[in-house]
């Protein structure tokens, strides 16, 4: 049985600092754009989109479209930070990569058969106070919500 579909992802940037702009990259090398820009204030910063899947050559999901980066096996997402989000005047620049090794094929299948979303909750500032680049750090994995 070969699966395959389209699922909704969201993530939620905890806490992210106040006074700089996230948004999800969409497309990858130069050829990208960022989407759902939004500048933090207080709170959280919620980003939703769409993600296609399909069964890769070792049997795991593999995610396909726009917004997944990085090669088969390996796949993430980034979250673009202050002037790769567009932002100008600013000294923040750098991406955040969230990860989509973990996700199951159970939980696919459970979004594929319902409206339900996958959602990810990443830390959004450092120890310094500032965003947070590279890997997303403690991050807990997706869940079905």
């Amino acid at each position: 049985m070969i699966m395959e579909g389209e699922i909704t992802l969201r993530i939620v940037l905890i806490q992210p600092p106040p006074g700089v702009d996230f948004g999800v990259q969409k497309g990858n090398g130069n050829d990208y754009e960022t989407v759902q820009t939004q500048r933090s204030k207080t709170g959280n910063l919620t980003f939703e989109f769409p993600i296609r899947v399909k069964e890769g050559k070792d049997s795991s999901p593999n995610f396909l479209g726009p917004f997944a980066q990085g090669p088969a096996g390996q796949r993430f997402v980034y979250l673009d930070i202050g002037a790769y989000a567009g932002q100008t005047g600013t000294s923040r620049s750098g991406r955040l990569k969230i990860p989509l090794l973990d996700i199951t094929w159970r939980q696919i299948d459970q979004l594929l058969k319902s409206s339900k979303i996958l959602e990810a909750r990443v830390m959004g500032t450092s120890k310094d106070g500032g965003p947070i680049f590279g890997t997303a750090k403690g991050f807990a994995g997706w869940h079905v919500t």
